[in-house]
């Protein structure tokens, strides 16, 4: 396997860097331990790994540039919005309301 072949991520979003600080301790020990896993060996594992439940959210019109927004599951009770980005996951949010993942109130 490649480097361009491995799973990268950006964890430089400022939203997502808030709502991960701003999580409590456990949950966010479980959402460190879940971006170790999301550096799968390859975007295969990361869509079949049933923990992790990668989908796209079709409820949300992705920005300009981006084929398509996805939840991931980070916590046993939060999802993250993220887009592949070639080898990488960019990873934009961990939102505190699950239906706001999908874009509903």
């Amino acid at each position: 396997m490649s480097d361009v072949d491995a799973v990268r991520l950006d964890l430089n979003n400022p939203v997502f860097q808030r709502d991960l600080h701003g999580l409590q301790k456990v949950e966010r020990h479980a959402a460190l331990d879940t971006l170790a896993k999301l550096r799968q060996p390859n975007w295969q594992q990361v869509y079949r790994d049933k923990g992790l439940h990668w989908e796209k959210i079709v409820s949300i019109k992705p920005p300009p540039g981006i084929a398509a927004l996805c939840s991931v599951r980070i916590t046993q009770t939060r999802r993250a919005v993220a887009y592949r980005d070639g080898a990488f996951i960019r990873l934009l949010a961990i939102p505190s309301d699950h239906d706001a993942t999908y874009g509903k109130k």
